[in-house]
């Protein structure tokens, strides 16, 4: 059976310290936006807390791209530089893309970005150059606080396949079900948005 690459977040461990966000700049060379983004969930405004005191809540929730089962974004672009890889892993081909930026709106997610530097759509790749390479992918090497887990969905003893399993872990579902393989264990209050 081939590999299907997953990550889960545990959105208790996760404190917004944009780790992430910095070391996939660092190891994708992403001079401005990045290919995750880290939100901050609560109360109406950015970095507010949600709820009523003395019952206030606030989370943090880093959202790379989900290499969704069937992703929108490869459907979008007109010149194919989009496409899925064998494990899963979905990837622009930089030579391939002529920045039309026909795919960024069809991500529900909003993990495309368009790099103005180099004139082409770019998100997260799971860094499979280094999974390529038997590594992992960089953001979570610098998770500081261990909250990302990275494996083969198709291996019923992989990290990620156990906490799936486990019913302790969700995906973002938007209007339409992708089929994203980023998953979530919920904050003690049981919420991820």
């Amino acid at each position: 059976m081939s590999k299907r690459y997953g990550l889960v977040i545990d959105l208790e461990r996760c404190i917004g310290c944009h780790t992430c966000t910095i070391s996939c700049k660092f190891e994708n060379s992403i001079e401005k936006g990045s290919g995750i983004r880290v939100e901050t969930v609560g109360g109406p405004q950015i970095d507010t807390p949600g709820g009523t005191y003395p019952n206030l809540s606030m989370h943090y929730l880093p959202i790379p791209c989900m290499h969704c089962n069937e992703p929108p974004c490869m459907e979008a672009c007109p010149v194919e530089a989009i496409s899925k890889r064998e494990d899963g892993i979905v990837i622009i081909d930089e030579e391939k893309c002529d920045g039309c930026e026909s795919c960024i709106p069809e991500c529900p997610y909003g993990t495309i970005i368009f790099d103005e530097e180099k004139d082409i759509a770019r998100k997260c790749s799971f860094c499979s150059h280094r999974i390529d390479e038997g590594q992992l992918p960089f953001c979570v090497v610098c998770c500081e606080t261990e909250a990302m887990y990275f494996g083969d969905l198709n291996d019923p003893e992989s990290s990620v396949s156990k906490i799936i399993s486990s019913g302790n872990a969700k995906t973002i579902v938007k209007d339409t079900d992708t089929g994203p393989v980023v998953y979530y264990c919920p904050t003690r209050s049981g919420k991820i948005l």
